[in-house]
């Protein structure tokens, strides 16, 4: 692959990548991401957690590590919870019920949009995503402009993302990448507040 092509496909630019990046767009994050986003994010134990396109389990096995009750699901059997299209869930999660994942990049808003539509008033929605799902006029116009986050979790450090999940030593992958965790409260009107973690 040329040296361009490399930078695209770090991007996420979708017309110069669909060789190279993953088919169903499985970019694993590193278990840190859970770890830090905790120092500044406080999720009662209480909580149900699910997430949704969890891959090989990389964060929700963290967040059991962590003490909580999360249910796993993803359209793709990666030998990690259950094997369930989130599109196709119609049914409203228990009450105090969190959903969180790194969704596949492509299908991000969709993604977010029914997070919003199944959880109830108040409900959470914290969801991985790049620093440059903030650009768009079509994610401004269908999804900031009605639903704002209520804060953007900035990494000041990287974070790595695997494709396939599978992370190797010195590997460097995506690490010129900026993410964020995007928090969404359904019925939020206010402005975001933008953090660094």
């Amino acid at each position: 692959m040329s040296d361009l092509r490399k930078v695209f496909a770090t991007l996420g630019a979708s017309s110069h990548v669909e060789a190279v990046r993953e088919k169903d767009d499985c970019y694993a994050t590193a278990p840190e991401a859970v770890d830090i986003l905790l120092k500044h994010f406080e999720i009662p134990q209480a909580t149900k957690i699910w997430e949704c396109a969890c891959g090989e389990g990389h964060l929700s096995k963290r967040l059991i590590e962590r003490g909580f009750d999360v249910h796993s699901s993803d359209l793709v059997n990666r030998g990690y919870g259950e094997v369930k299209n989130f599109f196709d869930c119609t049914e409203k999660p228990d009450a105090g019920t969190l959903i969180l994942t790194n969704p596949p990049y492509k299908h991000a808003m969709e993604f977010v949009l029914h997070a919003l539509e199944l959880l109830p008033e108040n409900g959470y929605c914290l969801m991985f995503l790049k620093l440059l799902f903030l650009e768009g006029q079509k994610r401004y116009a269908e999804l900031f402009r009605i639903h704002p986050p209520k804060t953007v979790y900035v990494f000041s450090g990287r974070m790595k993302c695997a494709k396939n999940g599978e992370f190797k030593s010195g590997d460097d992958f995506n690490s010129a990448m900026a993410y964020c965790w995007y928090l969404w409260q359904k019925g939020f009107k206010g402005k975001p507040v933008i953090e660094w973690i």
